[in-house]
This record gives structure tokens, sequence and C-alpha cells, in this order.
């Protein structure tokens, strides 16, 4: 299917090659023009100059950007040159609020929307290996599965509009509790004097393993925190997380805390680093 991706970030640029390694990539379109013209020349889609000219020709755009904000001006102009019948899905992890303004404003071109954030971080964008969940009809989801499935392990249909972006927050507070405990743990075994990359070799192969400490274990203990998945974003999205919660009168005391560590972190200029980056909280 002739596809168009917005948003050439950490995330956007594996899932775009691995669309374009499935035949399905047609045109790119970034902020950053040289990264929309250096992915062009390594793939033969078209650079596009606007996002306007990106959704004239497509009949599938994909989106991956930041924020709620990003991702309702990204909208804004794809429904100024979107053809009826089109498929806009967004990969960003944004608001349920959001998910609904951006099908709404689609609705009215007769295009068709769906919300469907990832998990798997850089290397699963890279690998082709992420988790999809889907909010949206299920039928469109149906149409545009051979695309998704070029970049995707798993799909899950969650429900309507909105749905793919509550279980990307479920998610997010999942990691949260799991960097707590990974780099609580593993200041304590440093406070033991014990040789960390044995120690994760061992846990990561028991009851305790799990992908953070796999993929992040080492990196962090020997003070490396290349993203993988930023600190700063991962705040933003908790505190979508905290609002959601509020609105059905519900407390995450877990997030609350994971959100005063990351302030202090991003006050120090730590923002842009790996969320293991929590780890330097730890050992002090």
């Amino acid at each position: 299917m002739k596809t168009g991706f917005i948003g050439l970030g950490a995330m956007g640029l594996g899932m775009a090659r691995n669309l374009a390694k499935a035949g399905h990539l047609a045109a790119v379109y970034n902020r950053t023009v040289e990264k929309a013209a250096a992915l062009a020349a390594e793939t033969g889609a078209e650079a596009c100059g606007s996002i306007e000219q990106l959704a004239g020709n497509a009949e599938v755009i994909m989106i991956c950007v930041s924020a709620d904000q990003d991702v309702l001006d990204v909208v804004d102009a794809v429904c100024i040159g979107v053809k009826p019948g089109t498929v806009i899905v967004d990969m960003s992890t944004v608001s349920g609020e959001t998910a609904r303004i951006a099908a709404a404003k689609l609705g009215e071109k007769q295009a068709e929307f769906l919300d469907a954030p990832v998990s798997g971080g850089v290397e699963g964008a890279r690998n082709g290996t992420l988790a999809m969940m889907v909010g949206g009809d299920a039928g469109v989801l149906e149409r545009v599965r051979p695309v998704l499935t070029a970049m995707t392990a798993r799909i899950e249909h969650m429900g309507g509009v909105s749905a793919g972006q509550a279980c990307k927050a479920v998610n997010q507070i999942m990691c949260a509790g799991i960097n707590q405990a990974v780099t609580e743990a593993l200041a304590f075994a440093a406070a033991q004097q014990l040789p960390l990359d044995k120690v994760v070799d061992v846990i990561a192969g028991g009851a305790a393993g799990n992908w953070f400490l796999q993929h992040r274990g080492k990196t962090m203990t020997n003070n490396q925190y290349a993203p993988g998945f930023k600190l700063a974003l991962h705040h933003k999205d908790l505190l979508i997380a905290e609002r959601m919660a509020a609105q059905v009168g519900l407390t995450c005391p877990l997030t609350a805390a994971t959100l005063a560590d990351y302030a202090k972190l991003m006050a120090e200029g730590y923002g842009d680093e790996d969320i293991s980056a929590l780890y330097r909280l730890k050992q002090q």
C-alpha cells in the first residue's frame, strides 16, 4: 500500500526503514529536511516538502511525533491535502482526548483514523519487533494490517478510538515501576560490592528477569545512558497517565514518585538520557 511517513525521530526512522523493506514506503516528511532527504536517498521514497503534499499522494499515512500539540498540528496539515478513504495511523504517545479530536477532524474529510502507539524501544523499531496497541474501527485495522505488520511483532485491537492510547498509558506506568525496581536493586547490588555484570546475567535468567534489566542493566551500571527511551519523554507520558487516572478518581503513587524523580534528573540536565538514568539517583 502506498504509505507516507511523518516523523523520522529515533523511533520513526527505524519503522520507516522497515516499511521500505516491505515495499510500502512511498513518501516521507520530517521537520528537519535533511533527515527526510537522507532516508529518501536510501530507500527511493519521495521526500515531501510539506505534509499537505504527502497527504495528497498516500493511501496510508503514518504519524510518529513527540507530543499532543504536534499530533494535532500534523493532523490539521493532513486535512488540507488528504483524500477520502485514506487511513491515518498515529503511533505517537498522546492523550486519549487528542486521539478523539484527531479522529473527528479527519472524519470531516472522510478519512479514517487509528491511534496505534507502540512499545519496544529503539531496538524494537529498528528490528520490526514492536508491540502495537490499536484504537479505532476493527475493519480499518484489517485494511492496513499488512503495512503495520512490517513494523511489528504483535498487533492488538483494544477497542474504539483512544483505547490504544489508554493501553499505552498502562505500559508507561508499568515501565515506571520496572525502572524503579531495577535501578534500586542494582544500586543495592553495587553497595554490596557484587560483580554487577554477573548480577545482571543471573537475575535476568530467573523469576525477576525482564526486558529492561536485560537491555539496560549493564549499560546503566557502567554509567552509560544513551537512549533508548528519553527520560523527558517518559516524564511527558506519565503526566498523561496521571491525568487520565485523576479523571476516574484513581491515585497512582508509584507514577507520582517516578515523576518527582524524573523532575530532579531533568533539572540536573539529564532529560535527554535514557530512562535508566534513574540509576544516578539510586546510587546517591
